[in-house]
């Protein structure tokens, strides 16, 4: 058999593998305790096709917890080069990888057996690492809070975003990253209020600074807002103390009066 005539059998596999992923993530996350007969009804296929593809549960576990380890990978590549603020970075960094921690939130729920601490670590790692040295660089520039390490901290802050998936999983809690950005910023020691201004300067999410996975870092889409768009965005009207702004009291985080005076003080972020 010629190498081409091999390609929609293989293309014909990939799709029928990933229907069976997306299938095991939606019911996984409703039935955590779904059979692999649970999740061949979802994806439409028999039994033994699911059988083809993955030898077992924990197969099939593993190959969720690969796809999430590529989405991660891929966010964290989308986003645009580190800017000098460590307080922008990290709440580019929340927001950015929201969505692929919404999307493969069902993973927290599986039972201890189906997921051991040595697939979590691959999972997280590299966002692990990058967390760790944004927190590292805000402490250096004195806007994170030095009581803690950077390593503890950013744990710390892990934590509590992992907790915040769970109440999304339990309906409690719904978000687009925005407010959970936010949160991640006040537990590393940002005033809340700043905080809120730091989320409102990230604008849409064309505008945060991730760009398309595979486009080039210097082909991130550029976007030019009018005033009131810009005005809508950052939650207030312009001001007269910097570029952006023309008229109002400034709002902006980078101007000296809005800068925290006590990274001790926190405050819940405005909804």
């Amino acid at each position: 058999m010629t190498g081409p005539s091999l390609e929609p059998q293989r293309g014909r596999t990939l799709t029928t593998r990933a229907r069976i992923l997306d299938a095991a993530r939606q019911e996984l996350a409703r039935h955590p305790d779904s059979s692999l007969a649970d999740i061949a009804e979802a994806a439409g296929v028999a039994r033994r096709t699911v059988y083809g593809h993955f030898a077992g549960r924990s197969a099939l576990v593993e190959g969720l917890c690969e796809e999430a380890e590529g989405a991660l990978r891929d966010s964290l590549t989308a986003i645009e080069p580190a800017t000098s603020d460590a307080r922008t970075a990290l709440a580019r960094f929340v927001v950015t990888l929201w969505p692929v921690a919404d999307r493969y939130r069902m993973l927290l729920c599986l039972a201890p057996q189906d997921l051991g601490a040595e697939q979590v670590d691959g999972v997280l790692g590299p966002a692990r690492a990058t967390a760790t040295a944004i927190i590292a660089d805000g402490q250096r520039q004195g806007v994170f809070h030095t009581s803690v390490p950077p390593l503890a901290l950013s744990r710390a802050i892990e934590a509590h975003i992992l907790a915040l998936l769970e109440c999304v999983s339990s309906g409690t809690w719904t978000d687009d990253g925005t407010h959970t950005a936010t949160s991640a910023l006040i537990a590393a020691g940002v005033d809340g209020d700043l905080a809120a201004a730091h989320i409102r300067h990230l604008g849409p999410p064309e505008l945060r600074g991730a760009r398309e996975p595979g486009r080039p870092l210097n082909h991130a889409p550029s976007v030019r807002l009018g005033r009131e768009a810009r005005d809508r965005l950052r939650g207030g009207k312009p001001c007269s103390q910097c570029s952006p702004c023309g008229g109002q009291p400034c709002t902006c985080p980078d101007t000296a009066a809005n800068r925290p005076t006590n990274l001790g003080t926190t405050t819940a972020p405005r909804t």
